[in-house]
């Protein structure tokens, strides 16, 4: 039997993705908490002013954080439709119900600055053929997602690549 064809999955473009809030210092002061970071540049305005900002910035690392859904799984008003991972239930349903997250790549253009209105745009990069691994057979799924800022200035890209997959039998 022959492994089924995803491949019209692939591509679309799918957003604009809002952000609930603006890039503000509070969420950055409590994500550097978290993080044990203690770069000056994002909680000291002095001291990003010093390195040439014109006032703190967020950790690169916080991109995506600022366009998650909220807990109920809702998107800001004036967020678009859709799923670049819309195949993810079409695999479940074609008998690889199981999902694992491989890994997640993310590349930066510039830091976002207190005050940026940031949103994401996403496609269905890749979908592999049929791969059999130690977890059991199935497709690895890739996003690319394109973050901006109000200005439409990309601020980086992240691949989150996944494994939809039928579990091995034990």
């Amino acid at each position: 039997m022959s492994a089924p064809d995803f491949a019209d999955y692939v591509g679309g473009d799918f957003g604009p993705f809002l952000a609930w809030d603006e890039v503000n210092a509070p969420m950055i002061r409590h994500w550097c908490e978290a993080m044990g970071d203690s770069n000056p540049i994002y909680t000291d305005a002095e001291a990003a002013r010093a390195a040439g900002y014109s006032d703190i910035v967020a950790p690169p690392t916080m991109m995506m954080a600022w366009t998650m859904n909220g807990y109920g799984g809702k998107r800001p008003p004036g967020s678009g439709e859709g799923n670049a991972l819309a195949v993810l239930s079409v695999m479940s349903e074609a008998g690889y119900p199981a999902v694992v997250a491989v890994n997640c790549e993310q590349e930066y253009e510039r830091y976002l600055e207190v005050g940026d209105r940031v949103y994401f745009r996403a496609t269905c990069e890749a979908i592999s053929e049929e791969k059999t691994t130690a977890l059991g057979t199935g497709f690895f799924v890739t996003e690319l997602s394109t973050f901006y800022n109000q200005r439409d200035e990309v601020v980086g890209r992240q691949r989150f690549r996944v494994l939809q997959y039928r579990p091995a039998e034990r």
